[in-house]
């Protein structure tokens, strides 16, 4: 939030309220990755820099991949126009988030794999309810819960404040703090509980044949 802005809701609470509520209101029927990405595209209309950035990790930790941020881009181009978006993608270059390299989008395309396939995680046997375990998986950090025999919690590593990949060290019990800014998550919901208020983004998962597998 911009100073500004932030001046307006304590000068005056009501009215900005009720802007507050209408924005809210105005989404409630979509899913929360189409809601991220419509606010994404929004900023880059109006180029505005600082609120990009922070509807990007927004976006990034309601579950959208980087090849699903820059698809939205592209299918925005008649209403952005090609300038707008190559203004954002210097300013998403910038920002140097886990994914968006070229390297990265290629390996994927590379490999078969489109945005959203499904990886193999780990083997389930061993594994206790109630137990976290920190894995590289494909080359994303994950930290996996099982919550109960058939309920499965699969996290990207990344804070969802500036994407640091939040070590294994990081976990004490139920608790993960980032070590960087302090936000601190409840790890068998995913919660931020302390310092933040975003969330990890969970991964979709399932239980195949003895194996979980993670989908991004």
């Amino acid at each position: 939030m911009s100073d500004a802005l932030a001046y307006l809701v304590k000068a005056r609470p009501e009215a900005m309220g009720h802007y507050f509520a209408f924005l809210k209101d105005a989404g409630k029927h979509l899913d929360p990755k189409t809601r991220a990405l419509i606010s994404v595209i929004t900023k880059v209309h109006a180029q505005t820099e600082r609120g990009l950035r922070q509807y990007l990790k927004r976006a990034l930790a309601a579950g959208c991949t980087p090849a699903e941020v820059l698809d939205a881009l592209l299918m925005a181009f008649p209403a952005l126009g090609l300038a707008k978006i190559v203004w954002a993608v210097d300013v998403i270059l910038a920002m140097k988030l886990p994914g968006f390299e070229l390297g990265a989008l290629g390996a994927a395309a590379e490999a078969g794999q489109s945005p959203g396939a499904w990886h193999d995680v780990l083997a389930i046997d061993g594994f206790a309810p109630g137990e976290t375990r920190r894995l590289e998986c494909d080359g994303r950090g994950l930290f996996v819960h099982r919550v109960a025999d058939d309920d499965w919690h699969v996290y990207d590593s990344r804070c969802p404040h500036q994407t640091t990949d939040i070590p294994h060290l990081a976990l004490q019990g139920h608790t993960l703090t980032c070590p960087k800014h302090g936000w601190v998550f409840d790890i068998r919901s995913g919660d931020c509980i302390a310092k933040g208020t975003s969330p990890l983004t969970r991964w979709p998962s399932k239980v195949l044949e003895g194996r979980l597998l993670a989908q991004w």
